[in-house]
């Protein structure tokens, strides 16, 4: 077993906070924490994601054929139903069906 001392500059609010942090929560949770910031930043610097609602709304449109889209506005119940399952916001689903309704009126090649 090992001992680790950091040694960080931080206000009086941060350290509390890394304190309760750390008082509370075990090593795994800890290490999981830090390996899923340290992957999402990487993403975000290496301009593989792009986090908040433009990117969701991207990824369940961009690949959409017209067809495609045209199916799931005439079963857009289900849609929305499936969305809600995901934890899709009204609003972002309101912003999925404008795009999904500019594919499937856009004509097919």
């Amino acid at each position: 077993m090992k001992e680790a001392t950091f040694t960080l500059r931080l206000t009086d609010e941060q350290y509390t906070e890394i304190k309760k942090y750390l008082d509370f929560l075990t090593i795994e949770m800890i290490l999981f924490g830090l390996r899923f910031t340290y992957k999402r930043n990487t993403a975000i610097a290496g301009g593989f994601l792009a986090p908040g609602r433009k990117s969701i709304i991207k990824k369940e449109t961009f690949l959409l054929s017209p067809k495609q889209a045209r199916w799931r506005l005439d079963n857009w119940k289900s849609m929305i139903r499936s969305y809600r399952e995901r934890g899709y916001s009204y609003p972002t689903i309101s912003r999925i069906k404008k795009e999904v309704k500019k594919k499937s009126s856009k004509v097919h090649r």
